[in-house]
């Protein structure tokens, strides 16, 4: 059976179209994303896929890809849908957060994957480390007020 991650997130995203807001992508990022290097923070990267930001925008049911320019020039962008872990507007943070499924991140091959690497110049992006486990958790004090209360959604620019 199909997921319904796909439908969902298409939806999301015209749903923001049509009212005029930004649609963001949150996503997981492993071997099987493309985006360029550097780009990506704690194993995750947020991108703007509004029409403004975007280039030959394809969603479909395995995979969100288009052109985007990073530092002025135009890369390719690749997430699998297994990848998405959001979809939101970013002036008001309303929109859908996924689980992130594991074991579906099988579904691009080697093979195309460095057809991808020649085509495009881009490196696949380092799988991240997992941070050392603590025995016990670290309290710190800090005299900040926390943020006001938004959406549960964290923007990254």
């Amino acid at each position: 059976m199909v997921s319904t991650k796909p439908y969902l997130v298409r939806a999301i995203y015209e749903w923001c179209s049509d009212q005029g807001f930004t649609p963001y992508l949150a996503a997981r990022v492993d071997s099987s994303t493309r985006v360029p290097p550097g780009y990506a923070k704690g194993g995750q990267i947020v991108l703007n896929v509004g029409s403004d930001a975007t280039n030959k925008l394809s969603m479909d049911n395995e995979a969100v890809s288009f052109q985007a320019r990073f530092n002025g020039s135009v890369q390719l962008i690749l997430i699998p849908m297994s990848n998405v872990l959001a979809v939101y507007a970013r002036e008001n943070g309303q929109g859908m957060a996924f689980e992130a499924d594991v074991d579906e991140g099988e579904a691009f091959e080697e093979d195309a994957s460095d057809d991808a690497d020649r085509a495009t110049g881009l490196e696949l992006a380092p799988e991240p480390a997992e941070p050392p486990a603590s025995p016990e958790p670290v309290k710190v004090e800090d005299d900040r007020q926390p943020p006001p209360r938004g959406g549960h959604l964290k923007i990254v620019k």
